[in-house]
């Protein structure tokens, strides 16, 4: 009778796990140094991939607000937010910064700060976009 034998080790955000019997896990082990290394530069390429996929304008500004109202100023203020952002836009750049909300919460906070004429807002083809009260491309 085969025994199964598995084996995990995470570093950092990575986590590996091999299975199988023992002595295929032992060979497997030793070598982990070329596998990780075959793993990493995988990671890596599908990285790079990704950043090459995505547009300079879509790199998120760095926020760190206490709320999601100041959350939402503070990305309107910087550079990505000086062209007119949507909902989901602006819901991407908060997730981007660890800042959690339920759209319905974020989209009750960008209607809060147009009626205090914080933001401005208007209709699109790809439905209202945002930015600050005052600032270029208002509307």
């Amino acid at each position: 009778m085969v025994v199964p034998f598995s084996f995990r080790v995470k570093m950092g955000q990575r986590e590996i796990e091999i299975s199988g019997t023992r002595e295929e896990v032992m060979k497997t082990v030793e070598q982990l140094p070329q596998l990780m290394e075959t793993v990493s530069q995988a990671f890596e390429s599908t990285k790079t991939a990704k950043e090459n996929n995505q547009s300079t304008d879509s790199a998120y500004p760095s926020v760190s607000a206490s709320g999601c109202s100041e959350a939402v100023l503070q990305l309107l203020a910087s550079d990505w937010g000086k062209q007119p952002r949507s909902l989901p836009e602006l819901g991407e750049a908060l997730k981007a910064n660890a800042v959690y909300y339920p759209s319905t919460t974020v989209s009750g906070v960008l209607a809060w700060l147009v009626r205090k004429n914080k933001i401005k807002r208007w209709k699109t083809d790809k439905g209202y976009v945002y930015v600050l009260a005052g600032g270029r491309n208002d509307g």
